[in-house]
């Protein structure tokens, strides 16, 4: 046993190190990569040392959203993300910000978007998703495939991908349609004999949007997962407001009653999930649906085998991705129809022709779909699921004449590209399903709605879900008035 002296510098020792790498994290390492920046012309808002400019984004926010709007319109990125339109222009393009230590250096151009969206070679590491290097962000979305990356992401995928086969979603379709249907017979006996009645249409979308994904992916039902649903409401609040601060090291395990709440949701989420999995687990393992394929990978002694914690994290994920996305996708596009009643008539049209008036939609009939389709995607563009996407450069790399140096921070505004008369018109901000007629698509670039890094095994039954809602709706006999947000029977 070595005597107190001894001790005494060993402990001072580590308080000196740990010190000194707080130092280079706080001070040296962004000081360095702020110099090199800035001698390649990349400027942004002036940061302190701690909060960086978290404050100064704060501020932007809240004035923006304070001024009450004259009228609806579809230009909202100057109240939604006011960063991206009053630092560009007052510091150009690109330009950085910070949030602490951490760098975000916004790129709007589509060129750099596709090329680190398609990389291949592990330069542009999404990492940077889900909260990055903050644990506490990354509580919401846990270990799951949105935020894995390597050969961990593609283990998960390997597992996970068979349960979303074209095959098997199209076999999912009736049950999608039959509670689009319960969803709106519901509202027909909530209107009563009215002729028009109000629905909170974002409320009801998220519950059919759960219920979808609850019994099609996990064998269960919305009033089941209600509660995880209810819990990662809260969670998503506290985890945007850790995205937006600095993280100290070691924050986490301090008592602070952020951190005791933020412990407490993650630990009843989890025992939520893991309840529901042995609720439903038995009847899921013959299934081919995800939480029977998620089960079966974990008795595998091959490289497929999946932990019940692994499991618990996918569930986390495909919760809460599955019912946002859905769900604000619905919203937005019931209000878009309601205020532009053209559209409306086409895409009635076009189901009357294609399904016939009072048929449920199948797999075939989807696929004809051209002018609902349209109105989707016009609607993922000027309101995309997600506000950026973030990937951490894992190499120096040059972009175009600059050269990024290895652990930046890149942030792709969605928002910003979706709304950028350069790329989109002098109607940037109006809603134009045109844009998409006769198939036409952008490169990966300009276009990125589902931009929090959705594995495409998710994005596929939420392009069959958001169709049979569509579908369902159009077949029913209500109508969407744009003077309020109402219905009304036809």
């Amino acid at each position: 046993m070595g005597s107190p002296a001894a001790i005494l510098l060993a402990v001072l020792l580590a308080a000196l190190a740990y010190v000194l790498r707080v130092l280079r994290a706080l001070v040296w390492a962004p000081h360095r990569l702020e110099r090199r920046l800035r001698r390649q012309g990349i400027r942004g808002p002036p940061r302190s040392l701690i909060s960086g400019n978290g404050a100064d984004y704060g501020a932007l926010v809240a004035a923006a959203q304070s001024r009450p709007l004259a009228s609806f319109h579809h230009a909202i990125v100057g109240r939604v993300a006011p960063h991206y339109r009053e630092w560009a222009a007052r510091y150009g393009r690109p330009f950085v910000f910070w949030f602490g230590p951490r760098s975000w250096l916004v790129f709007s151009s589509p060129e750099v978007a596709k090329a680190a969206l398609n990389d291949s070679t592990g330069t542009f590491d999404k990492a940077g998703n889900g909260g990055g290097s903050n644990p506490l962000a990354r509580q919401l979305i846990g270990e799951g495939l949105v935020g894995l990356t390597g050969e961990k992401w593609a283990h998960h995928r390997r597992v996970i991908s068979p349960a979303f086969n074209m095959e098997r979603v199209k076999g999912w379709i009736p049950e999608m349609s039959a509670i689009a249907s319960s969803m709106l017979d519901k509202w027909e006996v909530q209107g009563g004999t009215h002729t028009e009645f109000e629905i909170d249409a974002s409320k009801e979308f998220q519950t059919f949007s759960s219920d979808v994904i609850s019994r099609v992916a996990f064998g269960s039902s919305y009033e089941e997962g209600k509660r995880v649903f209810q819990l990662q409401e809260e969670q998503i609040k506290l985890a945007l407001l850790a995205m937006r601060t600095f993280y100290f090291p070691g924050f986490r395990f301090v008592p602070t009653k952020k951190n005791r709440r933020r412990h407490s949701l993650n630990q009843e989420i989890r025992s939520s999930l893991r309840k529901l999995i042995e609720i439903n687990g038995r009847k899921c393992e013959d299934s081919k649906n995800l939480l029977g394929l998620m089960l079966s990978a974990s008795k595998t002694d091959n490289e497929f085998k999946m932990g019940i914690e692994e499991i618990i994290d996918e569930c986390k994920t495909f919760y809460f991705a599955g019912k946002e996305t859905t769900a604000n996708l619905l919203t937005w596009a019931t209000l878009l129809l309601a205020l532009h009643k053209e559209w409306q008539d086409k895409a009635h049209g076009e189901v009357y022709q294609v399904c016939g008036k009072h048929k449920h939609p199948n797999a075939e009939n989807l696929s004809s779909l051209k002018i609902v389709n349209m109105v989707l995607k016009e609607t993922l563009r000027l309101y995309p699921p997600a506000l950026f996407i973030n990937r951490t450069v894992t190499r120096d790399v040059k972009l175009g004449k600059l050269d990024i140096p290895a652990g930046t921070q890149l942030n792709l505004p969605i928002i910003d590209i979706h709304h950028d008369v350069d790329i989109w018109g002098a109607n940037a901000d109006e809603f134009d399903p045109l844009r998409f007629a006769d198939g036409k698509s952008y490169h990966l670039g300009a276009y990125f709605p589902l931009g929090l890094a959705l594995p495409s095994v998710l994005g596929r039954i939420l392009r069959w879900l958001r169709q049979s809602w569509r579908l369902q709706w159009s077949s029913s006999g209500l109508r969407l008035m744009s003077h309020r947000p109402m219905f009304m029977r036809r």
